[in-house]
């Protein structure tokens, strides 16, 4: 298992070599300092904890401060920080760089994001209820109807879907191929959309589910 930290640049068009246009997202993917080694022994999982970015030292606490110091982040600190599990014990020490060179074209891998954030929304757009009828004094067109029972239980089960707050969650994107490497840039160009608005944070996996060709 092996994977980076990003950041999703919006998305554009590549053509392929037979000259087949393929719709791709730009995700400008490390370089990513190694700031923990997780081994099996110590800590019973592997993994390795990244970080990408930078931001002002001033906007964190002492403890994150200290923290990255150790891995040689002194002028700044990374913008987001995150772990990606191994299935073994790592050979990476704490304060190598992992950058695009791990993967290539043709990899498969799964994208992590957090989705758009949507508001307060009612049940017709989040769960694309079809709402009551419009005509004869109808007055709950975009309503969900019935929650509950009178008798028994006499009450609302957990989980109903109700009117709140959509959006704004982590999702994973399983399965998406690369289509190129760019490393001079940090660049991968992958396959389709991922999730997250063009500036969100983003983790790039191999795929689970799917080996890489």
């Amino acid at each position: 298992m092996k994977g980076l930290l990003g950041k999703k640049i919006g998305m554009t068009q590549y053509y392929d070599e037979d000259g087949s246009v393929v719709p791709v997202t730009v995700v400008e993917a490390g370089p990513c300092q190694v700031l923990t080694v997780r081994t099996k022994q110590r800590d019973g999982y592997s993994a390795l904890q990244l970080g990408f970015g930078s931001k002002n030292p001033g906007n964190v606490s002492k403890a994150v401060r200290t923290h990255v110091s150790n891995a040689g982040c002194k002028d700044s600190v990374p913008a987001q920080i995150n772990e990606i599990r191994l299935t073994d014990d790592s050979d990476k020490n704490v304060g190598d760089v992992i950058t695009t060179e791990i993967f290539k074209s043709d990899d498969y891998v799964d994208v992590i994001g957090v989705t758009k954030g949507r508001g307060f929304q009612g049940v017709v757009k989040r769960y694309n209820f079809a709402g009551g009828r419009e005509s004869h004094g109808g007055d709950w067109s975009r309503r969900g109807g019935s929650i509950g029972m009178c008798v028994n239980p006499g009450r609302v089960y957990p989980g109903r879907k109700m009117p709140g707050h959509m959006g704004n969650v982590r999702r994973t994107t399983q399965n998406l191929r690369i289509v190129k490497v760019i490393t001079d840039d940090n660049i991968l160009l992958i396959k389709g959309s991922i999730p997250g608005p063009n500036g969100g944070s983003v983790i790039v996996r191999e795929a689970k589910k799917m080996k890489s060709g």
